[in-house]
Formats: structure tokens, sequence, C-alpha cells
């Protein structure tokens, strides 16, 4: 056990799939994220024509009622809170790689030249892994939704009515560790190279930043993807708290029946602009 132990430690691949993975998940949102917030903050005149707030929900609220609603409104202290809460659960997430590695080691995650039909594989590859990470989530997030998770965990980030693409990682650290763990699954399935799991935390990580933006941009490589509703999905998710609970696939909610209610119309009032 002890040689099984060190031998893990002593892996190259304990640096490059495992911290280096958590650095570059956590850089990589913050590149995505700030750029998004900053234009949420500043509303510029061009960008209303794809903004899914109206504003409504904590946009429309005081922030003394805010307060006593324990509501978390666009603003200073929504930054603030959420650079800590971007903090502290990286932190938690690179303890938690650096404590479970051991087990980690057992994924098929390569590192190495590039497999020799990498330019069709990895497309192949990071498909599975954004369908696969979607339904894990979808099942992941309803468990939220227990009375008691809502009210000891996943509360947190429902603090947020109205979100800034900063509050992505504004959530309990638990749910953070829990949501990063299922992005791993994919690759260790597949036996992917370190490459292909570095391109996929990258998409899993603009998905995360563009599905709390505030806006619905066609152009984003989420809207490329087949059944995609982009950030339109998990937006309808935190103005109505109960729904939608898949990342940005409507499919797995449609098949599970747990649309939003008043979804298909918010759907086609964006369609229709």
């Amino acid at each position: 056990m002890f040689e099984f132990v060190t031998a893990a430690y002593a892996d190259p691949r304990f640096v490059w799939v495992g911290i280096a993975t958590v650095l570059l998940s956590a850089g990589s949102f913050l590149a995505f994220a700030l750029p998004l917030t900053g234009l949420a903050a500043r509303d510029p005149a061009w960008a209303r024509r794809w903004k899914i707030q109206n504003p409504r929900g904590a946009g429309a609220l005081s922030q003394e009622e805010a307060e006593r609603r324990g509501i978390l409104v666009q603003g200073p202290r929504m930054l603030r809170e959420s650079l800590w809460s971007w903090a502290r659960n990286n932190l938690c997430m690179l303890a938690v790689t650096a404590a479970a590695w051991p087990l980690m080691s057992l994924s098929g995650v390569t590192l190495g030249p590039l497999p020799e039909s990498w330019w069709w594989l990895f497309p192949l590859q990071l498909l599975f892994c954004i369908y696969l990470d979607d339904f894990l989530y979808y099942w992941m997030h309803r468990a939220m939704h227990s009375r008691w998770l809502l009210a000891n965990v996943h509360g947190r980030h429902h603090r947020v009515l109205a979100p800034w693409a900063i509050t992505g990682h504004y959530m309990h650290p638990v749910e953070y560790v829990l949501t990063g763990s299922l992005a791993f699954v994919g690759p260790s399935l597949l036996g992917a190279h370190v490459a292909l799991l570095w391109i996929w935390i990258l998409f899993r990580q603009w998905e995360a930043a563009e599905g709390h933006c505030g806006y619905a941009f066609p152009g984003s490589p989420t809207h490329w993807l087949p059944f995609s509703h982009g950030a339109l999905h998990h937006d309808a998710h935190h103005a109505r708290v109960r729904g939608n609970y898949a990342g940005f696939l409507p499919l797995w909610d449609r098949r599970f029946g747990t649309t939003v209610r008043d979804y298909d119309k918010m759907l086609q009032d964006w369609k229709a602009r």
C-alpha cells in the first residue's frame, strides 16, 4: 500500500493531470468570467438584444430587501463574494485532488505524444465528455434540490437570481468539488490524452461562465452543439429555482419532466429577437 501511494505521487501525471488541471480550470474560468461580468456591469446598448434578464428577480429589489431575503444582487458585493468563493473553492479542489491522487491515478488519462488520429479522435471524445457530464450533472443537480441539500449546500448558489458570469463558481465547497469531480469522469473512462482533458476543461469553464453571464449570444460555442440552448437553459433555472437541472442541454429535463414551467415561452421570446 505504501509503495502504491509513493509511486502514485512520483508519477508525473500527478503534476500534469492533477495539479495543472485544477490550475487551468481556475485560471480559465476567471479569464472567461471577468470580461463577461464587465460586459454585464456596463450593459452596452449593442448587447441588449441578447440580454436574458430584463432585469428581473433580484435586479428589481433594493439592497435592503435583498439582504432581508438573503439574495445577492448584481453589484460590487456580488463581485467580491464571488471572487472569494472562486479562491476558496479552487483551493479546496486543489487539496482534494492532491489527497485523492492515488485513487485518481488509476484513471487511464495519459501523457506522452499525441495519438496519430487526434484530429478526429479528440472531437469525438470531447462530444462524449460534454454529453456525459451534462447527464451526470443533471442528476447531481436534481439531488441538490432535495430539502436538506438545498438548505445546507446548494442554497448558497441560489442566493443569486439574476447572475453575473463570475457567480459560476459561487457555491458551497462541497458542491464545487462534486461538480469538478464529474468533469473528470469522461476523460477517465476514455483513457484520454491529457491534452483532451485540458480542452474539455476549457470548454466546461466557458460553459460555467456563459451559463451565468445573463446573455444568450447565438455565436457562442455552446450553441453549435445539437440540442443545446446555451445560457438560456441555466438562466431560467436561476430565475425559477425549480426545474432545468441540466447544465445547458434541454433533452434531459424534457425526458424526465423537469423543464421550467414557462421555459418554452422564454425560448420563443428569445428566438423572436
